[in-house]
């Protein structure tokens, strides 16, 4: 299997120049971040173009690796099959969906060096850059802590003055969610509303108020003890600060449930849209460095002879995909403008898979000549090439022969906001509005096609976000939250250690800062 991972050295070396401390403020600038752009946030100078690059270090959580990897590979959404000697690829990805990671591991140091490297860019503008950029870059610096928190337990940090031999304080996790609290109330605070189609590719008061929610929402996974990391009391004052979040955004006016759900993630979700509060530009306007890479996720899992060629890697489970019923769209649905010209429908790829020949339609065959049919059996260690169901969450237009990746890659968005005023609501919230969890759910499930539902229980919240929200990197957490994460999945048949909700610190990061101490279980 290539492992095609777009390497950004100088991003990826931040996080070990900052806890070495080796080198002069402006000098660490200039070896991390490639210029002197960066410099001038830390000398009161010109902050807009910092603020930009703080928008470009969020790239390093999309593609099909590192961060992404992690969250979804670790779950019952994503698997990496071994499809002969030369795509084990070490047991990358075998070892995330294992729960068998180490302190070695490949993604892990990639996935810390990005995120932390982001970090790090966003402190100096949040802390010394221009008063007008501060609110956008605490908001990303809020953004890029709680991934390093949820997924690392721990938060190194380094202020914009330090000086060159301070090595960076560690946070722990309960000591970062105050503190990306702070950052966010702030933000809240300050950020503008969303006014505009462009505003979900800038940091707003929207985007604030909706990452308050859903750390308030994890609130007792991340303070809970971490020699008991899946024991979780959960406040009703707590879920009730979920729900006024998510009433503010509903307050403002500027978001609805999108009437087909596809147009969230086809080439031009970014206009069709009416649910995206947060994304990563990918048509080269606004806080974008143009194409966004979206081709991992139809690359990664599409075979070598279909019309968007991949390299016939990863597939969701067999359970994951018999958990939506037939008639759900969100499991299967062709795209105008899209399936009549490639073959591909959205969603799932299942069975026979087809493609167009000067226009007309004709079944794929493998590399053997026989037809190309996915099947829902899938193993880590052997698979044949047609093993596994593909997924296809982002169709990108096709045109002229080729395809662009023109799609916003979507951080938050509204449906995953009303699930999650819907499960605090069951976790002891008070309804508001007229709303009860199970009008949120039946909502969702009606735009979708499924059966309404009699009644709502926690594990239908699960299931239902799922369905909602799949290959949106929120299934990790989610999964944690709900204390489900450790429990046999396809292809993983024991139930992993509880200090798994939590990957291992990087050895590298470890043996660089003194501060930084392994955590439990590993």
């Amino acid at each position: 299997m290539k492992n095609n991972f777009i390497k950004q050295t100088a991003i990826y070396t931040a996080a070990i120049a900052v806890s070495l401390g080796a080198a002069s403020c402006s000098k660490l600038d200039e070896k991390v971040f490639g210029s002197k752009s960066v410099v001038a946030a830390s000398t009161g100078g010109a902050a807009s173009a910092n603020l930009a690059s703080v928008y470009d270090a969020t790239n390093n959580l999309m593609g099909q690796g590192n961060w992404y990897a992690l969250q979804e590979h670790s779950t019952d959404e994503l698997l990496g099959p071994t499809r002969g000697t030369d795509w084990d690829d070490f047991g990358t990805w075998r070892k995330i969906h294992l729960h068998a990671v180490d302190g070695a591991h490949n993604q892990l140091f990639d996935t810390w060096n990005g995120i932390n490297g982001g970090l790090f860019k966003a402190t100096l503008v949040a802390e010394k850059g221009a008063a007008a950029d501060q609110p956008a870059a605490k908001f990303l610096r809020a953004f890029l802590a709680t991934q390093v928190m949820d997924i690392f337990g721990q938060v190194p940090y380094r202020g914009a003055a330090d000086g060159p031999d301070v090595i960076p304080a560690v946070k722990t996790r309960s000591e970062a969610f105050d503190w990306i609290m702070t950052d966010l109330d702030a933000a809240i605070a300050a950020l503008p509303s969303n006014a505009t189609i462009t505003d979900s590719r800038k940091a707003t008061k929207q985007g604030a108020q909706f990452l308050k929610a859903r750390l308030m929402l994890n609130k007792a996974v991340y303070k809970a003890d971490p020699k008991t990391p899946t024991t979780f009391t959960f406040a009703a004052a707590d879920m009730n600060s979920v729900i006024a979040m998510v009433d503010a955004i509903a307050a403002s006016g500027k978001f609805a449930l999108s009437t087909n759900y596809w147009d969230n993630f086809v080439w031009d979700n970014h206009t069709k849209s009416k649910e995206l509060i947060y994304t990563r530009g990918g048509d080269g306007a606004t806080q974008s460095g143009g194409n966004i890479n979206v081709n991992w996720y139809t690359g990664m899992g599409t075979h070598y002879n279909q019309t968007f060629s991949g390299w016939n890697g990863f597939t969701t489970t067999a359970d994951f995909y018999n958990s939506f019923p037939d008639v759900d769209k969100r499991r299967q649905s062709d795209v105008a403008g899209y399936t009549e010209l490639t073959g591909f429908n959205a969603g799932f790829l299942a069975g026979q898979q087809y493609k167009y020949d000067k226009g007309v339609k004709v079944k794929v065959k493998d590399r053997s000549g026989s037809d190309l049919v996915f099947t829902p059996d899938v193993s880590l260690f052997f698979s044949t090439e047609s093993k596994g169901i593909r997924t296809m969450k982002y169709p990108m237009e096709y045109k002229d022969g080729n395809f662009n990746g023109k799609n916003d890659y979507v951080f938050f968005r509204y449906a995953d906001a009303l699930l999650m005023k819907a499960e605090a609501i069951v976790r002891g919230g008070t309804a508001t509005g007229g709303e009860t969890a199970l009008s949120i759910v039946n909502s969702l499930r009606a735009r979708s096609g499924a059966p309404a539902l009699t009644a709502v229980t926690l594990s239908d919240i699960l299931a239902e976000r799922g369905r909602e929200l799949y290959l949106e990197a929120v299934r990790r957490p989610d999964l944690i939250r709900f204390g489900k994460y450790n429990d046999p999945v396809n292809e993983r048949a024991v139930k992993s250690d509880a200090s798994r909700v939590v990957y291992p610190i990087p050895n590298q990061a470890v043996s660089s800062n003194p501060n930084l101490k392994q955590n439990f279980g590993y």
